[in-house]
């Protein structure tokens, strides 16, 4: 597993070194979701005759995803709030144009104490398990001990650019993509299933995979019709599913 590391003083000492979990929660989501979309739906063909939840909701929902008529899952969505992930993560996230990000911002998120302004939070950045496991010619040291040295001489200089007078918005330039960023999203069901199919497959990036199954994990909860289809490989951390969306 990768690791983040929380750095507070400027002294550059490590001050917590713990196994990287990013927490997914879901803040909000469209109230009876798999009832609206079968409303919604059968208002096309006027077939209310035909309402009989919950049957007849699993067998139309079942049905239009098979024959690809996504566009009824859009009249419900969900929003997460996602913690742990760096913005690495985050840049690979806001990719998905149909999902709405909400991020923290480096321009007015601070990570130091300064005499005009209060530190927001602390720096904290990831240590992806290849650095952890790396080997490195220089037997005094390692590839982890490197990349830890380096974000945090990042860091040193992000301080005393601000010391210096340099505003947060333009300090933040030396920030590594490693950095931790919290970011909240919401997308509607079809957008979710396109997500879920991309970047749950082995070949997606392990950070954003390890979240994305999260996020399945709770929407087959939420919605077990609508992501009925999707089944999670515990071992590999990854998803497979039947209909593509």
């Amino acid at each position: 597993m990768s690791k983040i590391i929380l750095k507070e003083t400027n002294e550059m000492k490590e001050l917590n070194d713990c196994t990287a979990e990013p927490s997914v929660e879901l803040m909000a989501i469209t109230p009876g979701a798999e009832d609206v979309i079968e409303r919604a739906c059968r208002t096309c063909y006027l077939s209310f005759h035909r309402y009989d939840p919950p049957n007849s909701t699993a067998e139309l929902i079942t049905k239009v995803i098979q024959k690809k008529h996504h566009s009824v899952l859009e009249h419900a969505s969900a929003t997460f709030r996602i913690k742990g992930g760096s913005r690495v993560f985050t840049h690979e996230l806001v990719r998905h144009r149909f999902i709405s990000p909400s991020q923290e911002s480096q321009r007015y998120v601070c990570y130091a104490d300064k005499a005009d302004r209060k530190k927001t939070k602390d720096y904290q950045f990831i240590i992806p398990a290849t650095v952890e496991n790396a080997g490195w010619p220089d037997k005094s040291s390692s590839a982890a001990e490197e990349y830890r040295k380096t974000a945090l001489i990042c860091y040193a200089l992000y301080e005393k650019l601000l010391d210096a007078g340099v505003p947060p918005e333009d300090a933040r330039y030396i920030l590594p993509n490693a950095t931790i960023s919290e970011i909240v999203i919401t997308a509607n069901f079809r957008e979710l299933r396109h997500f879920f199919c991309v970047r749950t497959h082995p070949r997606a990036h392990w950070e954003i995979r390890v979240i994305a199954i999260e996020m399945l994990r709770i929407m087959k909860k939420e919605a077990p019709i609508v992501f009925n289809d999707f089944e999670i490989n515990e071992e590999e951390i990854s998803a497979s599913f039947k209909y593509e969306t």
